[in-house]
Order: C-alpha cells, then sequence, then structure tokens
C-alpha cells in the first residue's frame, strides 16, 4: 500500500474543518481546481469518496468523517511536536500515568484529583508490574510511575524518585478484631497478622521493630496488593499492617481502627519519572499540587 500523502490529507482537512471550498482554497492561495485535485487524489489512495455534494454544500461521508477524525489527531500532534521542540518544553494537555497494579487506590486518586480539576487536560492511567511500567517509561508511552516499590539506583540510573508523601504504619482491625487496651508485644503474639510483601518499605520496618522488639508474630499472610490488604482487614481476617491512607474511608466511619502504632515503620509513596530533553510541562505542576496537597493533608 502507498504512503499515505499527508499533503493531500491537510487539504482535506482544511477543507473539512472550513467547509467551504471557496474559501479554504483563497485561504490557503490555491485555486479550487488544485484543491479539488489533491482531495480526488486522497479519495483514490483511501479508495472511498469523502465528500458528497447537496446542492452547493460539501458534506462529509462516513468515511469523511473517520479520516477528519484521524487527521484531526494528526495535525493536533504535530502542533504539539512544534511547540514542544521550539519551546524546549513538552506543553502538553496529556498526562500518562503508570501505576503499580498492587497500590493504594486511595492513594491514586489523591494524587489524579488535581489532573481532574484542570480543564481540557486528559488523564490516561495504565497499570501493571514494575517492570512492565519502566519499560513503558523508557519507551516515552509514560510520564511518571506512581509506585511504593523504587527499583534500586546508582549512578548510572536514568529515572528520578520524586517521594511525594511517607506515611506511619499502624495494625489496622474491625474494633471487635483485638484488645485495644492490650500492649504491641501481645497483640504480635496473640493475634493473626497480615503483612505487605517484602519488598516494600513498610514490610522492612515492620521487620526491623519486630526484631528490635524480638516478638514473635502470628503471620497469616503476605500482601503485595494493597485493595487486599484493605479488603482483610474489613472483613476482619486478622490485624493488617497499612499506612491510614489505604483504609481512610473505614476510619473516618469508625469500621476501622488503628488498634496500635507501629514505632518507625513508614511507607513511602513516590512518582517515578525519567529526565527528558523535552519534559512534559503538565508532569511538574502536577508534582508541585501533589507535594503540597500530601503536605497539608500530614500536617
Amino acid at each position: 500500500m502507498a504512503r499515505l500523502n499527508y499533503n493531500h490529507l491537510h487539504y482535506f482537512w482544511a477543507v473539512a474543518t472550513n467547509g467551504n471550498l471557496t474559501r479554504t482554497a483563497e485561504e490557503l492561495h490555491v485555486s479550487q481546481s488544485a484543491l479539488s485535485i489533491q482531495i480526488k487524489k486522497l479519495e483514490q489512495q483511501l479508495g472511498h469518496a469523502l465528500f458528497h455534494r447537496e446542492g452547493k454544500r460539501l458534506v462529509l461521508t462516513e468515511a469523511g468523517r473517520l479520516a477528519l477524525a484521524h487527521a484531526n489527531v494528526i495535525f493536533a500532534n504535530g502542533a504539539e511536536l512544534q511547540s514542544a521542540l521550539r519551546d524546549g518544553v513538552g506543553v502538553s494537555k496529556v498526562l500518562r500515568v503508570g501505576a503499580l497494579s498492587t497500590l493504594s487506590r486511595n492513594f491514586q486518586m489523591r494524587f489524579l484529583d488535581p489532573l481532574f480539576a484542570r480543564q481540557q487536560t486528559r488523564v490516561v492511567v495504565r497499570t501493571g508490574t514494575l517492570n512492565y511500567l519502566i519499560h513503558e517509561l523508557e519507551a516515552h508511552r509514560l510520564d511518571v510511575i506512581l509506585t511504593n516499590v523504587v527499583p534500586a539506583s546508582d549512578a548510572t540510573t536514568p529515572w528520578h524518585a520524586h517521594t511525594i508523601d511517607r506515611q506511619a504504619v499502624g495494625l489496622i482491625g474491625r474494633p471487635d478484631s483485638a484488645d485495644q487496651d492490650a500492649s504491641l508485644d501481645r497483640l504480635l503474639a496473640e493475634y493473626p497478622i497480615i503483612v505487605p510483601t517484602r519488598e516494600t518499605d513498610m514490610r522492612v520496618s515492620f521487620d526491623a521493630l519486630v526484631n528490635r522488639l524480638g516478638a514473635k508474630p502470628r503471620i497469616l499472610a503476605e500482601v503485595d496488593d494493597m485493595a487486599l490488604l484493605r479488603l482483610m482487614a474489613r472483613q476482619g481476617v486478622g490485624l493488617v499492617v497499612v499506612p491510614p491512607i489505604v483504609v481512610a474511608d473505614e476510619l473516618e466511619s469508625g469500621e476501622l481502627l488503628v488498634i496500635a502504632e507501629l514505632p518507625g515503620c513508614v511507607e513511602s509513596f513516590t512518582a517515578l519519572h525519567l529526565e527528558r530533553q523535552f519534559p512534559n510541562e503538565l508532569l511538574r505542576k502536577v508534582l508541585e499540587a501533589s507535594t503540597t496537597l500530601f503536605a497539608d493533608e500530614d500536617a
């Protein structure tokens, strides 16, 4: 199949957008016949008529409406590319966000909230494993990754880890799940405990706390999915080691309580991004907004 002629497509797009062949020819400084010939060549290449006449009016066919939809995207992207390369900044109205599939949905929503308040801004959110998301980031198909697991870095690591929030972690459970007056040692020894898997900050700090206390907790399950940890807490399966943001609604309603604080246990929520020659300006703004937002909430 012959490669699409974008000059022909541009002439079609101009006429379809303008709605008038004569006026478009004048604006493009070409004759009407030349403009008609260009559009006819595009129709021949695509194998479909793009316009039909109703009296003196040119009306898009179904194929023409489809071609116009694609042309709008193509030329909008072209304009964005020119702006990005001219200004040295990706002036984009689209932010492509990758989120670790096991990450707290509450945290994701709080990060995304400032974007939803911006008019004419579109958000694309993809979830997956960290390896998949890093691959998409490096391929420029994502602008930022939200994660609570930061990959190992060294002097050659290309990404930047922007810590958005650090939250204290507690033992969370239903009011009837445990004796609320019990000591931490007793809670750990006598009640089933559900912990995150070992690659997270909060599991590392939980294990360090347990070692300091010389405790032997009754570990019922190790779970990497924040949504499942939240559900287990609500079901009363055991006492769950999570930061408050994961169960914020349940804590507010009283369905769940912080049965005990875990001294020194923290969870970090991080935005992972690459250094770009032409950065997405929207990313800088949302990182600034999210840092302020979480700082205000923690105050």
